[in-house]
């Protein structure tokens, strides 16, 4: 079973940094929504706790979702540099986690961008109509699951 002491503190942050990450790529794919969105992250890792797992998934669960807020300029920026991030964090897992914990952080990382996306109705009139998840976002998504390698 990897854990935390598996990883030195850069090598951890890069792990920890993916969930939200995607979260964050999610969130400013779309205008409006974002406190909903945000508290949908929360409850995730909420979830993720109580679901269990592998130790190192329950581990990350445990940490605090954080996000250095100054690394990214623009959301073009965010895309860019989440996607790398992500596939380092992927990288990362493959040369120390086995096979069952990589597979577990990377569905951990698209549930929680999914329940992002489908916090906030995207168009409609006054909560009336709308789209549950906006092209936008479908296509962050879509570059989340690409970085992940799925």
């Amino acid at each position: 079973m990897t854990k935390k002491a598996d990883f030195n503190a850069e090598e951890w942050s890069v792990v920890l940094q993916g969930p939200p990450i995607a979260a964050m790529m999610v969130v400013t794919a779309e205008r409006g929504g974002t406190v909903r969105e945000s508290v949908s992250m929360g409850k995730a890792y909420v979830e993720a706790k109580q679901q269990g797992g592998t130790e190192l998934v329950t581990e990350i669960v445990a940490a605090r979702p954080e996000i250095d807020q100054t690394r990214f300029r623009s959301p073009e920026d965010l895309r860019t540099q989440g996607t790398q991030a992500l596939r380092d964090a992927v990288s990362l897992l493959d040369q120390k986690a086995t096979p069952e914990e990589v597979a577990e952080y990377k569905e951990f990382v698209l549930s929680l961008a999914d329940n992002v996306a489908n916090a906030h109705k995207e168009g409609g009139f006054l909560g009336a109509g709308g789209k549950p998840v906006s092209e936008s976002e479908q296509s962050a998504l879509d570059e989340i699951r690409a970085a992940l390698g799925g």
